[in-house]
């Protein structure tokens, strides 16, 4: 039986880095204060940028159509064999389709 221990030593050592990465990402998560971004007071600037911004463009018919065409266009990628990029479509339409779902319940992570 031959034992190459300078490549279990990397398999352990690589082993080992991951393993850190993964209990720092967890504990960044689970330490994490999730503060959502509230919406502006009415009047204000900060209110008509997020009331063009959301209110008529992503949630308008704009961001729904947006979210139609990056559909269709993930159906045709698919069609052509291009998984990849596909999902990364599909991913950007669902988003852009349930955007109102979104801005509800996740918010703007900025503060």
């Amino acid at each position: 039986m031959n034992i190459n221990f300078a490549t279990h030593a990397k398999n352990t050592r690589q082993a080992k880095i991951i393993t850190g990465l993964a209990v720092l990402f967890a504990a960044c998560f689970m330490s994490a204060n999730a503060m959502a971004m509230a919406v502006p007071a009415a009047g204000s600037f900060a209110y008509d940028l997020y009331d063009i911004g959301v209110n008529q463009i992503l949630l308008g018919p704009i961001g729904f159509v947006a979210g139609v065409a990056s559909m269709v266009f993930a159906a045709i990628l698919a069609i052509r064999q291009m998984i990849l990029p596909a999902a990364g479509v599909v991913l950007g339409g669902a988003f852009l389709l349930k955007a109102d779902a979104v801005v509800q319940t996740v918010g703007a992570m900025i503060i």
